[in-house]
């Protein structure tokens, strides 16, 4: 299991033997004097963070740079929907609001003071973990008004695109579908493609048959089609040997991440490279077969049951810009995760632990906050009289 790395940034003070000093003793002294002088009229200069002290406990520990402690604000927790249906996914409109699906197929909007809007029911035959789960925004919204919705029927998952208030049309279709191990979340990358994460529909053979959709990251573009460079000719698969992908975020730098369930043992992400094989089923968290790529991250399953990811972007919350973040369901948290410049795992905090309950979905909203979603109504959780809620991580 990779354990996160925590930086030390204590340096060690050189001692040094010289020879005995010649100068005169009223050399010395006044030498001294002046040194004692000036330490006392001097400001100190060195910068401190603040300790973030929210409402809701949320332990916020920034990382500091080489030289120079990050800006800090504080961080504090606040409900701003109550009395949601299984909420799944979130995505924000130009205008601020953000779209929410709930899984029995409503879609509302809800606005920065948590008023909500019911806007469309998206038609959809789900049962066990499927449903409408995932929504992605099409990269040219403002000018199509496109929305992409993954959801379950009777006989398979699949992706189709709508505009509010008219009939969806199918993109993708044939996704495996069963009781459990749906995937369901969808992402348009910074290629301007779509991005598909599906499950294993609990046949575990079809995460290693690339002929199936099933256990798989797909890419295809807006209008359905295979792209040319994708690693497999005239395919849908970018990556496979995955158990349930849960979430889909890219780095800075165009880096696509994923997060999945395990089975008993490790839940994982993965930094995701077209064509490689995660290893699912022959593989639950690291291995050595150089046939598989190894997570970057695992959490015990108690730990996580990771599902939605996001990268927090600059906005709001200076001390974690850049750092990912994975909304955990059975482990009642949300995990951040610190990365070095080059890519190296240094840090893994909990944040929001057991406060809550599962968590589903993280996203970062236009003001730089993050807005998670609960899953205590989905059967497997204990829900409170306020379930499912929207929560808002941000500034005080």
């Amino acid at each position: 299991m990779l354990v996160g790395k925590t930086i030390n940034h204590s340096s060690e003070v050189g001692r040094h033997r010289g020879r005995r000093d010649s100068r005169a003793p009223w050399t010395l002294l006044i030498i001294a004097i002046t040194l004692l002088l000036s330490a006392c009229s001097s400001s100190n200069t060195t910068a401190t963070s603040s300790t973030p002290t929210p409402t809701t406990q949320t332990t916020a520990s920034p990382t500091s740079k080489a030289t120079t402690a990050p800006t800090s604000v504080d961080i504090k927790t606040s409900v701003l929907v109550k009395h949601l249906a299984i909420p799944w996914s979130l995505a924000f409109l130009p205008d601020g609001r953000a779209l929410l699906a709930e899984r029995g197929g409503r879609l509302l909007t809800v606005d920065k003071n948590g008023q909500t809007q019911e806007v469309q029911r998206i038609p959809q035959a789900g049962v066990g973990e499927g449903g409408l789960l995932g929504i992605a925004l099409s990269p040219k919204y403002q000018d199509d008004k496109l929305i992409y919705a993954y959801y379950s029927t009777a006989t398979d998952n699949r992706v189709v695109r709508f505009r509010l208030g008219e009939q969806p049309q199918v993109v993708l279709q044939g996704i495996p579908v069963a009781g459990n191990h749906d995937g369901g979340r969808i992402a348009f990358g910074p290629d301007g493609m779509l991005y598909i994460g599906t499950g294993d529909a609990t046949n575990r053979p079809n995460s290693q048959n690339k002929q199936s959709l099933a256990g798989k990251i797909l890419r295809i573009t807006p209008d359905g089609k295979i792209p040319s460079d994708n690693p497999f000719s005239g395919s849908a698969v970018y990556s496979y040997g995955h158990r349930n992908v849960q979430g889909l975020a890219w780095d800075s730098k165009g880096q696509l991440y994923e997060s999945e369930f395990g089975q008993n043992a490790f839940d994982e992400v993965n930094k995701i490279m077209p064509g490689k094989n995660y290893g699912w089923p022959e593989v639950e968290g690291m291995g050595n077969d150089p046939r598989f790529v190894n997570p970057i991250v695992t959490f015990a399953t108690s730990e996580a049951s990771p599902s939605g990811t996001t990268f927090l972007k600059q906005g709001a919350i200076p001390q974690w810009e850049g750092d990912l973040f994975v909304a955990s369901l059975r482990g009642t948290r949300l995990w951040r995760i610190h990365f070095s410049p080059n890519g190296d795992v240094l840090e893994k905090e909990p944040l929001l632990q057991g406060k809550f309950g599962r968590l589903r979905n993280v996203a970062q909203a236009p003001d730089g906050s993050l807005w998670i979603i609960t899953s205590n109504q989905d059967g497997r959780g204990n829900p409170t009289a306020d379930d499912d809620r929207l929560i808002r991580l941000g500034p005080a």
